[in-house]
């Protein structure tokens, strides 16, 4: 392929509701999508992150001046020969920035499979045309809003629950879940970082409660802490914000970091390092999952797509458009039986619905021209 030009496209979507995790309340998901357009056709991804560097380093401005002034040059610079497998490779002399490169891997990908008719699926061997769906269920202001929520989501068909935890918000949501809904429950819980090391008396309650893992409770560079906690606690310990690349999950678990790892693409730089890490943790008997970044249509069928990999073996954040959007930017996916279905048409499966683009857009930018 050849890169013709490159379009970012802002956005600002609102949540069906507020949702809250220890680093901050989220009512719109504010982003943007890149649309990519070569010789051969077009693709588009979205980007993970959010307007303010809280939940990582990169930011919405961050990116766009990456991808408009290194990244996009350099793989540009490749002419006739682009292909997602070289973006990596082009891209490998700037530091950091992965989730800026997926999203440019990412679009690169859809164009590159549209083009031969591929699916997303196809590509990184999905062997399941569906997936188990869990939610996350974010802070709440009581523990009766909290059981409400649980009660709704368990109605609508989700097979796991995931509770967001903080110092002040943990034992007790967790215990009162597990009296109203029982041990059956695949109950698990997420600090997004919000613990430390001193903190492991407390964390010790939490495994009266069966739960699956607790994921990222230290600092995202304390692999030390994570697995010193791991001799302090039974509840298994997953790793997501510490885990960017195939070799930082290799650390981790050389050094018994975690037994369980979260794959949120965006975050280790694209789906190519994802399925690496995929590979990796099935060679040493680790189970894994896909996390989520409130995705919209465009971000969630290519989850969906890496998902259906014979590793991941827990139900993922891989929600339904529903549970976050009032309307979503592709058509919907709908939980069935707890599970939604992997798309399997060329690319990521989906379109971009333009009229519900429209509604949502707040700017359009051109980032490069041939």
């Amino acid at each position: 392929m050849r890169i013709e030009h490159v379009e970012l496209v802002a956005i600002e979507v609102p949540l069906v509701g507020a949702f809250r995790t220890s680093f901050g309340t989220d009512t719109v998901r504010s982003t943007f999508l890149l649309r990519v357009v070569t010789d051969t056709g077009e693709g588009w991804a979205e980007f993970a992150g959010d307007p303010e560097p809280l939940y990582c380093a990169e930011f919405n401005a961050s990116a766009e001046l990456v991808l408009r002034d290194h990244l996009i040059p350099r793989v540009a610079a490749l002419g006739d020969g682009v292909t997602a497998a070289k973006v990596g490779p082009a891209l490998e002399a700037v530091k950091g920035h992965r989730l800026a490169k997926a999203v440019l891997e990412t679009a690169l990908l859809d164009a590159e499979l549209r083009s031969y008719a591929m699916s997303f699926a196809t590509y990184l061997g999905s062997v399941k045309e569906r997936v188990p769906s869990g939610v996350s269920v974010g802070i709440m202001d009581s523990l009766p809003e909290l059981l409400t929520a649980v009660e709704g989501y368990l109605a609508d068909g989700y097979l796991r629950i995931k509770l967001k935890i903080e110092p002040g918000w943990d034992v007790e949501p967790v215990r009162a879940v597990r009296a109203a809904f029982g041990d059956d429950l695949l109950l698990q819980v997420d600090a997004n970082t919000a613990y430390s090391l001193t903190d492991a008396e407390h964390l010790r309650a939490l495994d009266d409660f069966g739960l699956l893992l607790i994921e990222q409770p230290l600092d995202e560079d304390d692999l030390r802490g994570h697995a010193e906690l791991s001799k302090l606690i039974r509840t298994p310990i997953c790793l997501d914000e510490s885990i960017t690349s195939a070799r930082d999950a290799a650390a981790a678990l050389a050094l018994g970091a975690c037994r369980v790892i979260n794959i949120k693409p965006a975050r280790v730089g694209g789906y190519l390092e994802a399925r690496r890490i995929h590979d990796l943790s099935v060679a040493n008997g680790v189970p894994v999952w896909c996390g989520g970044m409130l995705e919209t249509g465009v971000g969630r069928a290519a989850n969906l797509a890496l998902a259906a990999l014979p590793g991941f073996v827990l139900p993922g954040d891989t929600s339904a458009s529903a549970r976050y959007y009032a309307e979503d930017l592709t058509e919907p996916f709908v939980l069935e039986d707890g599970h939604i279905a992997v798309p399997d048409g060329p690319g990521t499966g989906v379109t971009v619905r333009p009229d519900a683009l429209a509604k949502v857009t707040t700017g359009r930018r051109g980032l490069y021209a041939r």
